[in-house]
């Protein structure tokens, strides 16, 4: 099964205008000279002010992405980025669900399902990210409450909307914390979120849809866990602040 397979980078809160410009020349530049095998994808999510900066560096091989999107279609919801505001501007997708908003902004699935709602009906990618956090693990619950992450977040969906959904595990004690999940590890849950789509949607969607490993990932471990059978890339955080460590992960593709 050829499925598309994704280097994302999420630069969260970083960066200002000089230092992403700097970033997005040795990136594009690299991939110019060695670009990804043709089923790899290459993207990156900018903080949503830095957004039009970043467009001309699109292209068919390198995606933008918006970090988060608005739960409304529009309105008086100050300070919020509609799906729609996206699209206009001319960005491939967005991420959605994304730990931190879960833990810090109070997000659950039923906001998410609404945010891919908006963002599937203005045509654009989801980065669906989902995982548990590590008291949830330590009393071996992970698969529960992933599972029903993902049941919650695509009630409504039909097979035809997961064409546009990239799922991304990430373990919430791997993090930022240095720690990561062993490739065993990432691809037991894999293989599990692979399942819990396939009773949804059936084997076949289950078998195109894409699902990223989010959690520490570095250029020392990028190479092993794309070796898994069932993790099709990374959402990759810290390691995409700088060219040098962001183009090493993306030679792993090779």
């Amino acid at each position: 099964m050829n499925r598309k397979k994704y280097v994302l980078g999420n630069l969260k809160m970083n960066l200002t205008q000089q230092s992403l410009r700097n970033l997005l020349e040795g990136v594009s530049s690299y991939i110019q000279n060695s670009p990804p095998p043709s089923s790899w994808q290459v993207g990156m999510a900018p903080v949503a002010i830095h957004l039009p900066l970043a467009l001309p560096f699109q292209s068919s091989n390198f995606q933008l992405l918006a970090q988060n999107c608005a739960a409304y279609e529009k309105g008086a919801y100050t300070g919020e980025v509609s799906t729609e505001q996206l699209a206009d501007l001319g960005v491939s997708g967005t991420i959605v669900g994304h730990s931190e908003r879960r833990e810090y902004f109070h997000e659950n699935d039923i906001i998410i399902r609404e945010k891919i709602k908006l963002a599937l009906g203005n045509k654009l990618k989801v980065v669906y990210c989902c995982g548990e956090n590590l008291a949830e693990r330590k009393i071996s619950i992970h698969e529960e409450v992933v599972g029903l992450q993902i049941r919650t977040a695509f009630s409504e969906l039909t097979a035809d909307h997961l064409e546009n959904i990239i799922i991304a595990y990430e373990p919430v004690w791997a993090i930022g914390t240095g720690e990561t999940a062993t490739p065993q590890q990432a691809q037991e849950m894999h293989h599990f979120i692979r399942n819990t789509v396939a009773d949804l949607f059936g084997k076949q969607v289950a078998q195109q849809i894409a699902i990223l490993y989010g959690g520490s990932v570095k250029p020392d471990n990028a190479a092993e866990l794309f070796a898994q059978p069932d993790v099709d890339g990374a959402l990759v955080g810290g390691a995409a602040l700088k060219s040098d460590s962001f183009n090493a992960i993306i030679q792993a593709t090779h």
